[in-house]
């Protein structure tokens, strides 16, 4: 099992393989990096060669997580079984063109041997946490959003564990821009079962994501940071990486050394991350 998180500027787009089988999560697909548009796609295709792409998990509807250029082409592309995203309704126009675009596909596919499904998670009740009917290699566990926590976007973010199946899976939290005061709320129901072996950073490494408590509770060997160079937002904020590092043996982000890309594993007990152009 590895996970590939590539550089995408200030957002967000990763996959994780296993066994010949890949989820891709995310599809932030900006235009204005050194190679475009061009190199990502070309970069995720290699990424996916020789694998069976299951599914694709939009963690939330703003642009730097959801583009609907970059659903739009893994959708085309890689032809995942389903898509998962938050059962809560932005209304902008990035959401509205993305809901389009699945409408279009899910049309498009209804006949054929391998139409598209759509998975709406949101923990109304939580024996719907197990999502265990959707990957051969991988087994999924939410933890968010909650219908009482879905004030904003940032809080309606997918919180999911993704484990390998076997001896050489290990677990990897996804958690989109969720929030601290969402995260109480997280901590407090479900507590050390947060356990996973990388944690990828809520919110870019900003410090609103950054909550010591689940930092604490998740214990990540591995800590991944997606982020852009030079970004607006100063993110990763230097406060929320002293207390990743404060836990977790190794911190990673993508906005180093002009933008990298990250492929994590295991290597003997340990994980590695190498960086990639």
């Amino acid at each position: 099992m590895d996970i590939v998180t590539f550089y995408v500027g200030q957002g967000d787009m990763a996959a994780v393989r296993h066994n010949g089988e890949a989820i891709i999560v995310d599809s932030h697909y900006p235009d204005c990096l050194e190679g475009g548009q061009a190199k990502i796609e070309a970069d995720l295709s290699r990424v996916l060669a020789y694998h069976h792409v299951a599914g694709l998990v939009l963690t939330g509807f703003d642009a730097d997580h959801c583009h609907p250029h970059g659903v739009e082409m893994i959708l085309s592309n890689h032809q995942p079984d389903w898509v998962m995203y938050p059962k809560y309704y932005k209304e902008t126009d990035c959401a509205s063109e993305v809901f389009r675009i699945i409408d279009r596909h899910v049309r498009k596919r209804a006949q054929t041997y391998r139409p598209l499904r759509r998975v709406s998670v949101r923990l109304d009740r939580f024996d719907h946490r197990i999502l265990n009917d959707l990957c051969a290699q991988f087994d999924f566990e939410l933890f968010s959003p909650h219908m009482e926590d879905c004030d904003n976007s940032n809080n309606s973010s997918i919180v999911l564990r993704v484990t390998g199946i076997g001896g050489k899976g290990f677990s990897f939290l996804i958690t989109g821009d969720t929030e601290n005061g969402r995260w109480e709320r997280i901590n407090k129901i479900f507590g050390s079962y947060l356990r996973s072996d990388v944690l990828s950073a809520p919110h870019h490494g900003s410090k609103s994501g950054a909550h010591p408590e689940t930092i604490l509770l998740v214990e990540p060997n591995t800590v991944l940071i997606s982020a852009g160079v030079d970004n607006q937002y100063d993110h990763p904020d230097p406060q929320a990486v002293g207390a990743y590092r404060a836990v977790a043996k190794h911190v990673f982000a993508t906005n180093v050394e002009g933008g990298v890309s990250l492929l994590t594993r295991r290597s003997g007990g340990d994980f590695e991350t190498l960086l990639a152009r």
